[in-house]
């Protein structure tokens, strides 16, 4: 008997993965279903635009921030432990986010909401790293895992549109409830309890430098996405490096650090990260720019642009139940390459679109593009907690998320400032007789400011306006589509080096490791 196979999983694991499936559902629901209820928050809360800032964007920072936290102190307390807990008061936040009086409240609760949101995508990641020992069963329960984000993504925005249909604003919090209930009704009796045997305790000088770290560096690339290069932004940004540099020293120096190092020297952990960033940070950074063109050069009203993105959900979904059928036919480490090949079709397919001719191209790019996502996020993600010691799992897949967290913010304030350093160029030497200099000014910043202002200009300065500022964007657009296909070029190269180096490849094969961690009944 080979004592390198793996138990097989059972009803009790298949079951209790439909309920880890419904929380992240809902994770990524939270993230899309507020800005539809935006008009009507601000009519009633009034909020100021610095409070409306805050609404928007706390729960997405404060998500980040805890990550790194919460996933190793589910290592400490129990992974069951700590997705209960944070799905308690996920949903007694989201009750009181449903009635807040205020925007101040309305912040709050939103942040609180963040903060518990962070106990879910670790918990229930590091949950299916134990309850599925076998590689191919768990590849599989990652790929239903990655499914729900998707479909969650793809529904928060019809959901909450036909509930704010016949309902009040606060009724998108809501959704989350009656879920969070089944969760804490069920989840004792169909998953099991996992923690590391030999944890120590948290360390909360840690956690404070990992949080303020964290954070300082996301608020400085949102804000660089927002406003541009900038002294300040670049200010959180070094701070935050720095803040994260005295996090690192801090851990090499505790006999039970918050976050385990020696992870990071583990090639595939390390490789698996590094792929899964930059693929995140591809995709969020084209996005940005094929959401603008759907709006501001097609003129299509956010709805229609909403429904034309929906392929690439399609296609989140389809490669995430496909990639766990075909690494039992092929080799993992050529399904990663085939999914940087599909994220380059899809780039050239991008690369195609033109003024008023891109829908087709949008369509089968998007289609080729997530699936291409799925095939090395998927297997990414596998591979990280699959490299990692059960013991630690929790640990891995918080890292994992907090690249995954970078990779998007990264992209779309990188590739933006690129794509709008661009757009400037372009339009610097564009003069209109007759148009009023500040307004020509913002006009040559953005192509949103443009298409606003062509709109009371006479229709002959208009339209060489709108002209102008059209092209300009479609040139931005396609060197930022160069670098997110050459991005994908190296990411093929690099596997394809790896696949060439036996030790390597087998070192990302798949097998599990032996087995360690307590399991607590």
């Amino acid at each position: 008997m080979n004592s390198n196979v793996s138990p097989r999983a059972g009803s009790k694991e298949w079951i209790g993965l439909a309920v880890i499936a419904l929380p992240c559902l809902l994770y990524a629901m939270d993230l899309t279903v507020l800005y539809l209820a935006i008009p009507q928050l601000a009519a009633e809360l009034k909020p100021s635009s610095s409070q409306m800032l805050w609404i928007v964007d706390i729960y997405g920072f404060l998500v980040a921030g805890f990550l790194i936290t919460m996933g190793t102190l589910g290592d400490r307390i129990g992974r069951r432990k700590l997705l209960l807990m944070g799905a308690a008061a996920f949903g007694v936040a989201s009750v009181f986010a449903a009635f807040s009086k205020s925007a101040e409240m309305l912040i709050a609760t939103r942040a609180l909401l963040g903060i518990t949101a962070a106990t879910l995508a670790p918990s229930t990641l590091s949950l299916i790293r134990n309850m599925f020992l076998d590689a191919n069963e768990r590849t599989f329960a990652i790929g239903i895992w990655g499914t729900s984000f998707s479909i969650g993504g793809a529904i928060g925005p019809l959901v909450g549109g036909m509930l704010l249909e016949h309902f009040w604003w606060g009724s998108v919090f809501l959704l989350s409830v009656p879920v969070m209930v089944l969760l804490l009704l069920v989840g004792p009796k169909l998953l099991p309890e996992f923690k590391d045997p030999n944890a120590g305790r948290l360390d909360f000088t840690s956690a404070l430098l990992s949080l303020l770290g964290v954070l300082s560096v996301i608020y400085g690339l949102k804000k660089i996405s927002e406003e541009g290069l900038g002294k300040v932004p670049l200010a959180f940004i070094f701070a935050g490096i720095f803040v994260g540099f005295l996090f690192v020293r801090r851990q090499k120096t505790l006999s039970d650090p918050l976050l385990d190092l020696e992870l990071f020297k583990i090639p595939a952990f390390s490789g698996a990260l590094v792929a899964n960033t930059m693929v995140i940070f591809v995709a969020l950074g084209s996005f940005l720019f094929v959401t603008q063109y759907l709006q501001l050069i097609l003129g299509l009203s956010p709805l229609e642009a909403g429904l034309w993105t929906l392929p690439g959900a399609v296609g989140n979904v389809v490669g995430s139940l496909t990639v766990p059928i075909l690494v039992r036919r092929i080799r993992r480490l050529y399904v990663v390459i085939g999914g940087c090949v599909l994220c380059i079709l899809g780039f050239f397919l991008y690369f195609q679109i033109e003024g008023g001719s891109g829908l087709v191209y949008i369509f089968l790019g998007a289609l080729c593009l997530s699936i291409g996502i799925c095939c090395v996020v998927i297997l990414g993600t596998d591979i990280i907690v699959g490299a990692a010691p059960p013991e630690r799992a929790g640990a891995a897949a918080s890292i994992s998320e907090t690249g995954a967290e970078f990779g998007g913010v990264m992209g779309i304030a990188v590739l933006g400032s690129i794509g709008t350093a661009v757009y400037k160029n372009r339009m610097k030497e564009i003069s209109l007789d007759g148009t009023d200099p500040h307004s020509l000014e913002a006009a040559k910043s953005t192509l949103g400011a443009a298409v606003a202002i062509a709109k009371d200009l006479p229709e002959q300065l208009g339209n060489a306006l709108t002209e102008a500022a059209r092209l300009a964007f479609l040139d931005s657009m396609r060197l930022v589509i160069l670098i997110c296909a050459g991005i994908s070029t190296v990411l093929a190269v690099g596997a394809l080096f790896i696949l060439k180096n036996p030790k390597k490849a087998e070192d990302i094969s798949g097998v599990p490791r032996e087995e360690t961690a307590e399991m607590v009944e």
